[in-house]
């Protein structure tokens, strides 16, 4: 796989994690259970993983239209 097809796929990945991890945190405080403190910083990793991934695949086109437009 070619390394933009591996950053889409940790994309996509992360926010499978992401998503399930600010569920869990909802879902202890619907059933009237106060998460410890440190939970609530959980989500903030993936979040950081996925602001860096998305960046990217959004900076690519740009780039890729840029260095073709340089080639000829």
């Amino acid at each position: 796989m070619s390394w933009t097809k591996w950053v889409r796929q940790l994309h996509r990945w992360l926010s499978i994690i992401f998503t399930l991890v600010v569920a869990g945190i909802f879902a202890m405080l619907g059933m009237g259970r106060e998460p410890a403190e440190w939970a609530y910083f959980l989500p903030l990793a993936p979040l950081f993983l996925l602001m860096i991934s998305g960046l990217y695949m959004f900076a690519l086109p740009y780039v890729r239209r840029s260095s073709a437009a340089e080639q000829q």
